[in-house]
């Protein structure tokens, strides 16, 4: 996802943590590091994420 912002990133890794698909975990670290990972409801979502993948290996090449 080369060309999105990092603005545009954050706000939608928050409104999915606000949703209850991410949790976030953050360190103190010097420089500070956070990391973000599905939570289970959020695990729910990968058959569908398989399938869109799935989907996309095969029609890609038809998408302008």
């Amino acid at each position: 996802m080369e060309d999105m912002a990092q603005t545009t990133l954050t706000v939608q890794l928050r409104e999915l943590e606000r949703d209850g698909i991410l949790c976030r975990q953050i360190y103190a670290e010097s420089p500070p590091r956070v990391e973000y990972k599905l939570s289970e409801l959020g695990k729910t979502l990968l058959p569908v994420i398989d399938m869109l993948d799935s989907w996309w290996i095969s029609y890609k090449s038809e998408v302008k």
